[in-house]
């Protein structure tokens, strides 16, 4: 099966690089989409609302049947094409996906406002030491991340820097973007739900949350954060794969 892959605001596709790999050996096909304003898609003009990047990413999609997975603001895009497009999807994995991003007086479970304009003010003004801080934060008290970070880092480098038009439109569809109405009729694909308990911009309450009105299940890694696949990538490999070739068989 071929699982098309969206990153989160502000990264590029390299990001997945540590998946590539094993899941090629456990038989799935990566493919990697990335955000319009991001990586090698800097100058693609593309409706900024989170129903035009959801078209967008629907046109980037390879021919035929498709499993889809969608990190962060990816998660909230993927979510976006797998409900308004379900027959283009034959499976779903959201990972550290919230239906709100914001706070506000009915939504306890997000970031307030003034975190994400100071994350995207560090973004515009010195974008590799805040990814630089970003990933230490997702990887800390790991092994790996002396060997993960620098590769991570030079990967991301490579694959292009976001536009500061890229960067700001991002932040308007994570500042407007409720999804809470539309997932409350669920996704009509097989569905995989993944977050990190550790998570300090998506509080676990909002993964649980999205899990009851998808009614499906959501598996923890406990002790990551935002980015689980690059916390245990085996791991997260393992569990996506298991649940691609179980939609296979099904």
């Amino acid at each position: 099966m071929t699982l098309a892959m969206v990153h989160g605001w502000g990264f590029n596709a390299r990001v997945f690089d540590p998946l590539l790999a094993p899941l090629r050996q456990a038989g799935i096909n990566p493919y990697c989409i990335e955000l319009p304003g991001h990586g090698q898609r800097c100058d693609t003009p593309v409706d900024p609302t989170l129903l035009g990047w959801s078209k967008d990413c629907l046109e980037e999609l390879p021919e035929g049947p498709v499993a889809l997975l969608g990190w962060s603001l990816g998660g909230q895009v993927a979510l976006q094409v797998a409900i308004r497009n379900p027959e283009r999807i034959g499976a779903l994995v959201l990972v550290s996906t919230t239906p709100k991003f914001m706070t506000g007086p009915d939504w306890a479970y997000g970031l307030a406002p003034a975190v994400l304009d100071r994350f995207a003010w560090d973004l515009e003004t010195h974008y590799e030491g805040t990814l630089d801080d970003f990933l230490f934060l997702q990887l800390q008290g790991r092994r790996e991340a002396r060997i993960l970070i620098p590769r991570l880092r030079a990967a991301l480098r490579t694959g292009g820097v976001p536009t500061p038009d890229g960067l700001r439109t991002g932040l308007g569809i994570l500042r407007t973007t409720d999804l809470r109405v539309e997932v409350q009729h669920g996704a009509a694909v097989p569905l995989l739900l993944v977050a990190g308990r550790r998570d300090r911009l998506v509080p676990s309450e909002a993964g649980d949350w999205l899990a009851q009105a998808l009614r499906t299940d959501i598996h923890w890694f406990e002790k990551a954060g935002h980015a689980p696949f690059l916390s245990d990538p085996e791991a997260f490999c393992r569990l996506v794969s298991g649940f691609l070739n179980g939609c296979d068989r099904a």
